[in-house]
């Protein structure tokens, strides 16, 4: 059954932007946490992160050094990257997220999709995805909060107010698809060179109108994007960007609550899966069954989209896909983009998510005056839902932390979390090792494992970025 979470109403602020000053004080750490002897200092092992983009993993790692809980670190590293990844995450888009809280003993999954679109909007060219990135992340704040929600927004909001560089992610998608982005006026501003073409890595990017997007969601909530005056100014723009989003499908779009796929693993443990909407988690779970009964890396793949590609023309029991063995062999054709982060925290929990924009930088077009790309609407021409992959494996007799993953590559996305979890599970190998070895083709894969479970032994956990991404794995561990 779904649970909706509404987003809680924050009193209305003033609606200047935040000074310079003021967002100092939300974010007074520093990139090695608070010094001794001052609230939130922490000693010894703090947990861990890995993401796609470096600078979102180094705001987790600075969130887990001021006392933050793993679901802290993600939300802080989610904000970061709709400023430095704003390919593939971004407040126009959404994701979908598996949250291990030990308190509780069993995952949980908080689903925020960038929401569908009943037909095509009147004067659409383009047709935006209803945005719920800030709605959903605030969502998983609930699950496990450690710091304020407003202190998570603020490394996002100085990188996008004072600049950031462009990472070699960010530029290699921007060489991708460089021609039709930069037509989009407010695109051009925000990620080309003066002289023309797009801007490569190291060069900074500064995004003025998105700091003041973020620092008025930080000053009035989130839910202003619904049902406020961010509401009303994107319904009012979004026209002119050929996406014709309304309030009221802004007012109605709500985060889920849903009960992740769980499968038994081995020794005891259970390991988790995002559930549909989020129907890569679907592939993933049919991948891992397979390889849990002796299939071959290769073979799970296909098992893996065999499946989703019959619960997606067939819908029904998605434990029942995940589990038969006679599904024909099936291709999605071209799939969107998405990104993955892990995060884990010494109190044993832990956080897997995939994020997108239904399309490597969404509709290409700019909400105008408000700084972030729409989200391409799913399911309308030839956009497709991605395979939004993560999992969490736990033991639910010691409430204990196991293992997450997450992993992008369209196609690949899903076997690029079984796959490894699988080796690491079943095999005992070393993040990196089992992402070389079961992460195939385009999949890019975020990995942490616990060999001994948290709470336990934090010397056995690792955590690894994959190396053919951009992405970077920080263990938090101040001595």
């Amino acid at each position: 059954m779904t649970h909706r979470l509404r987003a809680a109403a924050l009193g209305l602020c003033a609606l200047a932007l935040p000074g310079c000053e003021t967002l100092s004080g939300l974010n007074p750490f520093g990139p090695g946490g608070p010094p001794e002897g001052q609230p939130g200092f922490v000693r010894g092992f703090l947990g861990g992160i890995a993401a796609e983009d470096p600078a979102a993993a180094l705001a987790g790692r600075q969130v887990l050094s001021a006392g933050g809980t793993a679901v802290d670190a993600a939300v802080a590293a989610g904000f970061v990257m709709s400023v430095t990844l704003p390919s593939r995450v971004g407040i126009g888009g959404g994701g979908a997220c598996l949250v291990f809280d030990p308190d509780k003993g069993a995952p949980e999954a908080v689903v925020f999709l960038p929401g569908p679109r009943q037909g095509v909007p009147a004067g659409a060219d383009r047709p935006a995805a209803v945005p719920l990135l800030a709605r959903g992340l605030f969502a998983l704040h609930t699950r496990k909060p450690g710091r304020p929600f407003e202190e998570l927004m603020a490394p996002a909001e100085q990188r996008a107010r004072f600049g950031t560089e462009v990472s070699r992610g960010l530029a290699a998608d921007l060489a991708a698809v460089a021609g039709p982005l930069l037509a989009d006026p407010g695109a051009a501003a925000v990620f080309g060179r003066p002289g023309g073409g797009p801007k490569q890595a190291g060069e900074t990017m500064l995004q003025p109108e998105l700091a003041g997007t973020l620092g008025q969601l930080r000053l009035a909530g989130v839910g202003d994007l619904h049902q406020g005056m961010l509401a009303r100014r994107l319904a009012e723009v979004s026209p002119q960007a050929g996406g014709s989003l309304t309030f009221d499908e802004l007012r109605a779009a709500l985060p889920g609550l849903e009960k992740p796929i769980d499968l038994a693993s081995r020794g005891g443990d259970r390991i988790a899966f995002l559930p549909p909407p989020a129907d890569g988690g679907v592939a993933a779970a049919a991948a891992f069954e397979a390889l849990r009964g002796g299939a071959d890396i290769g073979a799970g793949a296909e098992r893996g989209l065999a499946a989703v590609a019959a619960f997606r023309s067939q819908g029904g029991d998605p434990r029942s896909v995940v589990t038969a063995t006679n599904l024909p062999p099936a291709r999605l054709g071209t799939l969107p983009a998405s990104t993955g982060l892990v995060a884990f925290d010494r109190r044993g929990n832990a956080v897997s998510c995939a994020f997108t924009m239904n399309n490597l930088f969404g509709t290409g077009r700019m909400a105008p005056g408000m700084g972030f790309l729409l989200a391409a609407a799913p399911g309308l021409g030839a956009v497709q839902p991605p395979l939004l992959s993560a999992a969490i494996a736990y033991n639910p007799n010691f409430k204990a932390f196991r293992l997450a993953a997450a992993a992008s590559g369209q196609e690949a996305a899903a076997i690029g979390v079984a796959g490894p979890a699988a080796l690491q599970l079943f095999r005992g190998l070393a993040p990196e090792v089992a992402i070389e070895s079961g992460a195939p083709g385009t999949a890019r894969t975020q990995l942490a494992a616990c060999q001994n479970y948290l709470p336990g032994r934090p010397d056995r956990c690792l955590i690894a970025s994959d190396p053919r991404g951009y992405g970077v794995a920080l263990g938090a561990v101040d001595e």
